[in-house]
């Protein structure tokens, strides 16, 4: 009754039929809403937004607003359908973005029929379509003034200073969790010089600020199913100023692992090199020219680094006491922190072929 209520301070037409929990992501609450519109019946997206971790909604959806407006132009200029190719915000009755009730911000969508996604890679096309579709997004949004962007998560993919939280909860040992994670931390340490790379060649501005999505999983791509093609890229709650080398790494992170994220046999996690492949040879053609050539050369770099920071994350948290992933075992981000780091050990037996899959995905 509440959601409803709340539903009719939208500029939407109809009354709510039926709302049901939807979709499997784990920050917002997201709702399917059947929209009864005279004799028809419409489907609405309806979330409210995780202000524990989007602190700034007012610039959260800035954001949105902006990427979006843009995309739209961009793919009617092209003669695409922007009501299914990109996300469309539905203003609040007063003319708002979102609505706030007390602490609690809601926004609605229309929801994009007939599509489909994927919570983990299925085959290689299917990776290949994300790929595409994660690149022409890039594409899209080549031209857009990154700068003008706020940071909905302050240091998301700064590296850098991920490194520097390890090495302070490392030494604060505030769980006494240290002498279980010895290995481990002896492998980042090992490459805690690798950590400042990119965010060094961008001080320096060998490579661009982009704009950047930096959640790049399969199910953030609507698959239509009629033609199978990646047409939408959804959640855009993490996009930010950033380098294209962090969605490229972090969807090969994802997507390009032969096990689970959290896997306890070390022994099944590798670097699928064909996987890895397909996505180089789809995210290479859906950005269509728009990446430079050091941008293109380091995308091995991107993947192994968004693995490690990765991997850095899950350590530390598990150090701090477990306070910021959800865990659904002991020492669960103990396993998740092994799982990137085998991970970030079998691309550096593969680099060499990582080097050469990306030669081969240029042409």
């Amino acid at each position: 009754m509440e959601n409803q209520k709340i539903i009719e301070m939208f500029a939407v037409e109809g009354t709510p039929k039926h709302i049901r929990a939807y979709g499997s992501g784990h920050i917002n609450r997201t709702y399917l809403v059947e929209m009864q519109q005279g004799t028809d019946v419409q489907n609405y997206i309806f979330q409210q937004i995780n202000t524990d971790i989007f602190k700034n909604v007012d610039g959260l959806m800035d954001n949105i607003m902006g990427v979006t407006a843009h995309l739209k132009r961009k793919i009617q200029q092209r003669g695409g359908d922007p009501s299914r190719e990109t996300l469309q915000i539905i203003p609040t009755l007063e003319g708002g973005s979102y609505y706030r009730d007390g602490d609690n911000c809601y926004r609605m969508y229309p929801f994009i029929s007939n599509t489909y996604s994927y919570d983990s890679v299925q085959n290689p096309q299917d990776f290949y379509e994300s790929a595409l579709a994660f690149g022409n997004f890039q594409s899209l949004l080549a031209d857009y003034p990154a700068e003008t962007l706020h940071e909905t998560i302050p240091d998301f993919h700064n590296t850098r200073k991920r490194f520097a939280d390890f090495r302070a909860a490392v030494d604060a040992d505030a769980c006494d969790r240290v002498r279980f994670a010895q290995p481990e931390i002896a492998f980042i340490m090992e490459r805690g010089q690798d950590t400042p790379v990119l965010a060094g060649l961008l001080q320096k501005k060998e490579l661009p600020l982009r704009v950047t999505h930096n959640d790049t999983k399969l199910n953030n791509v609507l698959i239509d199913v009629k033609t199978g093609k990646g047409i939408c890229i959804i959640d855009l709650d993490t996009v930010m100023p950033g380098l294209s080398l962090y969605d490229f790494g972090d969807a090969i992170r994802f997507g390009a692992n032969s096990a689970s994220e959290d896997e306890i046999d070390l022994s099944k996690v590798s670097l699928d090199l064909e996987l890895y492949e397909q996505y180089a040879k789809g995210y290479l053609k859906g950005c269509n020219g728009n990446l430079s050539p050091k941008e293109i050369e380091l995308l091995p770099m991107g993947a192994k680094l968004m693995t490690l920071e990765c991997g850095i994350r899950f350590l530390t948290d598990y150090l701090c006491g477990d306070t910021y992933f959800r865990i659904h075992r002991e020492r669960h981000n103990l396993d998740r922190c092994r799982t990137q780091l085998a991970l970030v050990a079998d691309m550096e037996r593969k680099w060499r072929q990582m080097h050469e899959i990306i030669l081969r995905a240029m042409y």
